[in-house]
């Protein structure tokens, strides 16, 4: 019997993908602006800059996703030190995230009827925690919820067991009653059920994994709810 359902958040609950790619256009007006960088140049050094922050503080910490860290470092590469421009950085990229992200369809109605059936709703995110907090508060998700794991509270990242055995703490559950939903194959689903949650892969572009074989697979929150409907009839 499922008690417990936890969620991914990026490219999960909605798609960061597009997301970051208005956020990133968004801030390549601003480096152009203010230090004369094109396009290319500036998605060159941001990705410079995350593998900078992510030797600095190991692949296994949520420090490697702070974008504040990271425009610090791209000031640094640049040689400019006046280090208001890292906070306005931060907040050009994240400000147009929240402004532009949108929950994926059925999410909410998904998060309804899961709560109708009192099962406990959880988020197993990595990343820092103010953010997802904003995130969820910006999509309609964070009035849903029981319980929250981000990689920062956890002291690990996804995959690491650490992380799966906080949520399923949280859940007050066994594992084998939690299941556990996200878009990475190899951190949200075989992590997950390595750990014994039922991993489920949200896959709403079809992708083909052979990693993947033998998992259950939501290729849409909206048609995982109809799915549920007929099988009642």
């Amino acid at each position: 019997m499922i008690k417990a359902v936890i969620f991914d958040i990026d490219n999960t609950m909605y798609n960061f993908d597009e997301a970051h790619k208005t956020a990133m256009t968004a801030l390549g007006a601003y480096t152009e602006e203010n230090f004369g960088m094109g396009f290319e140049e500036t998605k060159e050094l941001v990705r410079k800059c995350m593998d900078i922050v992510t030797e600095r503080t190991g692949e296994n910490c949520a420090a490697l996703h702070n974008r504040l860290l990271r425009f610090q470092c791209f000031l640094e590469e640049i040689g400019v030190s006046d280090y208001q421009k890292a906070l306005e950085m931060y907040h050009v990229y994240w400000d147009t995230i929240l402004d532009v992200m949108e929950p994926e369809p059925g999410l909410i109605d998904l998060l309804a009827r899961l709560k109708r059936r009192g099962i406990r709703i959880g988020i197993g995110s990595d990343m820092t925690a103010y953010m997802q907090y904003k995130k969820l508060e910006k999509i309609g998700a964070l009035s849903w919820l029981d319980f929250l794991v981000t990689s920062e509270e956890a002291g690990a990242e996804k995959p690491t067991p650490r992380f799966f055995e906080l949520c399923v703490k949280k859940a007050g559950c066994r594992p084998e009653e939690c299941v556990f939903i996200g878009d990475s194959v190899k951190k949200d689903v075989a992590g997950s059920s390595e750990y014994g949650l039922a991993g489920t892969w949200y896959n709403p572009s079809g992708k083909v994994s052979e990693q993947a074989a033998g998992y259950p697979v939501i290729r849409s929150f909206e048609d995982y709810l109809r799915g549920e409907e007929q099988e009642r009839e």
